[in-house]
């Protein structure tokens, strides 16, 4: 992969394994509710079907994080970003995890919901093929067809970021792809590349087809997005502002502790969640993840700051047709990473 910056090899990998709701609708009774031992339960549904992102959750859980701050937590997979948020909205699930474009655009068309912060510091959207295409810069993209899928955040920013290095989009074909029928499409040679995260699909490619993935990371042309992170709904914030701090600090520990152990993490979720990948893909995509959350430069794992915030809805609003302003409190409530 470009640099070998992002992402780790199913072989490094295998070695690391060896080791080891519509707006305006009546609200619903919340979810959540008391549970024995006075922890409270929780759910959180997460953007996609479980992958290596995910199991900082499940090390948490296996290793009593959560409950150490009163949560007895249950992990339901998602269906994209937009639909989790929704169903926060909907207050369906108590928390979601979820990419902050989809969520600002959620906001933006009224949804009673916000970030409590976002942990990937530096966005996973990118352009991924097979690395004998020869594609080195996205000016290599000129005359390829791209798969995308219609909705999602990389599609809608994919033009801006080609005109950002100098390509017009007139010269690179965007063929609609269902999300879940993406990787296939690259697979069987239909398109030439696909939007998708890295992090995620990259390993999962290499795996189902022994050939090297490479990928044009968005954030290293150009355009950096604030990634995923926990939403909640503007209720559970106001009524229940202290479970939503311990629902932060959890979360923020795991991630900690999920990069200090990747080894567990990854032992954790194949022990725990049903859809999980192979390990040494969960593997893979975990290494990646972590190099996504910025711990060099962030004071713990979802702690952000305004001009981080302010940075991703300027570029929203610049660059693409949303039209939900730049002030980061109308998206985002800082203060539950205040602490951390």
């Amino acid at each position: 992969m470009r640099g070998g910056q992002f992402a780790v090899t199913l072989a490094v990998a295998g070695a690391v394994v060896a080791g080891t709701a519509a707006c305006g609708q009546p609200d619903p009774a919340p979810p959540g509710g008391e549970g024995s031992a006075d922890l409270t339960e929780v759910t959180v549904t997460l953007n996609w079907v479980p992958y290596g992102e995910h199991a900082p959750f499940y090390y948490g859980v296996d290793q009593g994080i959560f409950e150490e701050e009163g949560i007895d937590l249950t992990i339901q997979p998602g269906n994209g970003s937009g639909n989790t948020v929704q169903q926060v909205a909907q207050r369906n699930t108590d928390f979601g995890w979820a990419d902050t474009p989809p969520l600002a655009n959620a906001i933006s068309s009224g949804m009673p919901v916000r970030s409590v912060g976002v942990f990937l510091q530096t966005g996973p959207s990118s352009v991924e093929f097979f690395a004998d295409q020869g594609i080195a810069e996205p000016a290599d993209l000129v005359g390829k067809t791209v798969g995308g899928t219609p909705g999602d955040a990389m599609y809608g920013t994919f033009p801006a970021w080609l005109e950002l290095n100098g390509v017009d989009p007139a010269d690179v074909t965007v063929v609609n792809v269902d999300a879940a029928g993406k990787i296939a499409a690259l697979i069987e040679g239909k398109v030439d590349a696909i939007q998708g995260f890295h992090h995620d699909q990259a390993p999962t490619i290499e795996n189902q087809t022994g050939e090297e993935v490479d990928a044009l990371p968005f954030a290293d042309f150009g355009m950096n997005l604030l990634g995923t992170g926990l939403v909640a709904n503007e209720r559970l914030i106001a009524d229940d502002p202290d479970l939503v701090a311990a629902m932060v600090r959890a979360t923020s520990r795991s991630f900690l502790a999920a990069a200090e152990d990747p080894e567990g993490a990854v032992a954790a979720m194949a022990d725990g969640a049903e859809q999980a990948p192979d390990d040494a893909v969960l593997a893979a995509q975990l290494a990646a993840t972590i190099e996504l959350l910025g711990l060099d430069e962030a004071p713990a794992p979802g702690v952000n700051g305004e001009e981080q915030w302010t940075s991703t809805l300027t570029f929203l609003s610049e660059n693409t047709d949303f039209d939900g302003g730049t002030t980061p409190a109308d998206f985002w409530d800082g203060s539950f990473g205040a602490d951390l």
